[in-house]
């Protein structure tokens, strides 16, 4: 019934706003244009879209959802490449188990956007 999942979507409450998320996603991350409208943006992630609205009405805030990570082949490389356009980086890249299951390897990383919210840097396996 369920395929994956689409996209993940959020809002910027400015242009200032808007224009750091676009710029965080398109240059330091590197992720295509799909779309780009009077309202929103929608960007490629390669297997799911970011979609960023400039509608938001309200003060941002961390909500129910902690994180959404983004799979990559090299972990530290996105660490270093965001760390260099001034975002924290607050878990270094570091191998782990998933679950503490040895089965399922992981290297992973997790930085703050330029909207507050959490991106975890994903590679399954070492």
């Amino acid at each position: 019934m369920i395929n994956g999942l689409h996209h993940i979507s959020m809002k910027t409450t400015n242009d200032t706003q808007y224009a750091k998320a676009k710029s965080f996603y398109t240059e330091v991350l590197d992720l295509s244009v799909i779309m780009e409208c009077d309202s929103c943006l929608l960007l490629d992630t390669g297997n799911g879209v970011v979609e960023i609205f400039k509608n938001g009405d309200c003060d941002l805030g961390q909500g129910v959802i902690r994180h959404f990570a983004l799979a990559t082949d090299d972990v530290d490389a996105c660490a270093e490449k965001v760390e260099k356009a001034g975002y924290e980086v607050f878990i270094k890249p570091k191998n782990v188990c998933v679950g503490g299951d040895e089965a399922f390897p992981a290297r992973i990383a997790f930085c703050k956007g330029p909207l507050g919210e959490e991106i975890e840097f994903f590679c399954q396996g070492w």
